[in-house]
Parts: C-alpha cells; structure tokens; sequence
C-alpha cells in the first residue's frame, strides 16, 4: 500500500502562521503604546512644523516649508545651533574621560568603593534645578568658591555666569559634574565585565605596568561600554536646558542660548507653536545624526567579546 505524503510542499512548518499572528497580537499593545507615547507625537510635531498654527488659535493653515526658511534665516536659531554644538563638544569628552578615570580609580581602591560610588553618582539622582542654586553662588563673582579659590593661588577672577566668553563654559562645566556619576557607572560596569585571565596572560607576557594593562586589554575591551557611554552623554548633553533657564535665561547677549531653550522661548513664551515645532524637528534630527555618527565611528573600533 502506497504511504500518503503529508509534508508541505512550500517547506513551511505546520502552525508557523498561527504563531506569526499570535506574536504579532502579542506585540501589538507595545506597538500601540510605543506609537502613543514616542512615534506618534514625534509625527504630530513633525506634521505642525509644516503649519502656520500658533497657541491659540481657531483655525491651523498648511505652510509648507515657511517655517524653515524662516529659521534659515534667523540668526537667534543660528546662535543657539553653534551654542549647542560647542557646549555638546566640550561636555561630552570631559564626561567621558574623568568618568573612566573615575572608575579605573574606584575599581583600584580596597577600602571606601561603595562610598565612592554614592558620592560620584549623587548629581545623576538630585534635582538639577536645586543644585543649579548651588552653582550659582559657587560662581558668584564675590562670595563664590571658585573666584574664592582663584584669588588664593594669584589667578584671575571674573563673573563666569554673566561674562559672555565664560558663561558657557560654566553651564559646561556644571553638566560634566550631573553626568559623570552615570558615566561612571557604565564605565564600572564594562570594568566588571573584562575577564582576569586576560590580564593575568599579560602580566606572563611581561607587560604588567598599569599603562600597558589599560592600554592593551582595558581600552580595547572597554569598547562596548564607551560606544553606550558616548551615546548616553552626548543625548543629555543635547537636551541641556534646565540650568539655561535657571542660571541665565540663554543670556548674556545670547551666550547661552541653546537649542532647547530657544524652542521653549518660541513655542511656549511666544506661543508660536509651528515655529517651535520646527526647531524641534532639527533639534531631533542634530541629535540623532550626531548619536549614530558617534556609535558607527566607535562601534566599528569596538571589541565584542
């Protein structure tokens, strides 16, 4: 008796159907929470930019690219784009680079290491708004700790938050202190994840001096965790705007003003809502081509274990 041959022609697993549709029923609250939450609104602002709407108004007319050749053309835009650009590239190496020093040293000590950890990653968990009274009389041009300490050792002193050429460089300085206690941790984190043999092989190879065990196993496989360190800061560094609004209101004479904080200004004080839309919309795109040019760049010296 000739046996019957059941099996699918087209190779498909019998069932494979029903458990595509059931992953996708199962996914499909995410999905819609994620459109919700994070894509959809990102489409409305996108779709407003291309309006002339401001707060307010009865009636919402499409304006096509109005809005962007009036940002073309508006040099408090222009400002606030090079205002962010230098405070992201002065931030984000600093940030970086005293945050693995900062785990390398805490990962060395014996004694205190849990301390270290709280004291450093303090400024991630406060309130900034608060601390950012705290960096203001520090900068004081009289009383503060920072004049205080230059008139000690004979340097000069200036009034950092109200001196065009330094007041970015003190809002800079007071985001390298919020983001090091995170940077930090991820660094810690890469540091735990580096096996001991690979530095035990090296110390058999002769090669056991602390430059030569960072420079030859820790850096390389430390790649991940710098990839994602990287990313991380320069996303925060973007999105600087409470201690602008706190500490000089994007003054003086606009030395301050950053993207952020020019789309506050426009669609919330101004209330011209399509506007701010607009500047929303290169904000995001800044922010996200930087972020993927800096992980493409790193990812490929990266090392994945």
């Amino acid at each position: 008796m000739r046996s019957t041959d059941v099996t699918p022609r087209s190779g498909a697993r019998p069932g494979a159907g029903a458990e595509q549709f059931t992953a996708w029923l199962l996914a499909l609250p995410a999905m819609l929470l994620m459109w919700a939450m994070l894509l959809g609104p990102a489409v409305a602002v996108a779709l407003l930019s291309f309006t002339d709407w401001n707060f307010g108004e009865p009636e919402i007319a499409w304006s096509g690219l109005a809005n962007y050749a009036e940002l073309w053309g508006d040099r408090v835009f222009w400002i606030s784009l090079r205002n962010t650009l230098i405070y992201v590239g002065i931030s984000v190496p600093a940030t970086v680079g005293l945050g693995l020093l900062a785990a390398i040293a805490i990962e060395g000590v014996t004694r205190g290491r849990g301390f270290y950890r709280a004291a450093y990653f303090v400024p991630v968990a406060s309130t900034l708004l608060a601390m950012a009274l705290v960096w203001e009389f520090m900068f004081h041009p009289t009383v503060g700790f920072v004049n205080q300490a230059l008139r000690a050792i004979g340097l000069p002193t200036t009034d950092w938050l109200q001196n065009p050429d330094t007041a970015l460089f003190a809002l800079a300085v007071i985001g390298v202190w919020q983001n090091l206690g995170l940077a930090m941790v991820l660094f810690m984190a890469g540091l735990k994840a580096i096996p001991k043999d690979m530095y035990e092989a090296l110390a058999i190879d002769g090669a056991d001096g602390a430059w030569e065990r960072f420079r030859r196993v820790t850096w390389p496989l430390l790649g991940p965790a710098l990839v994602f360190v990287v990313a991380i800061t320069a996303i925060r560094s973007f999105q600087v705007f409470d201690t602008v609004a706190v500490l000089t209101e994007g003054g003086p004479s606009k030395a301050t003003e950053v993207l952020l904080y020019t789309m506050v200004q426009n669609g919330f004080t101004f209330l011209r809502s399509a506007y701010g839309a607009a500047i929303t919309v290169i904000f995001l795109i800044f922010t996200l081509a930087l972020t993927l040019a800096q992980t493409i760049i790193l990812d490929r010296r990266a090392h994945y274990g």
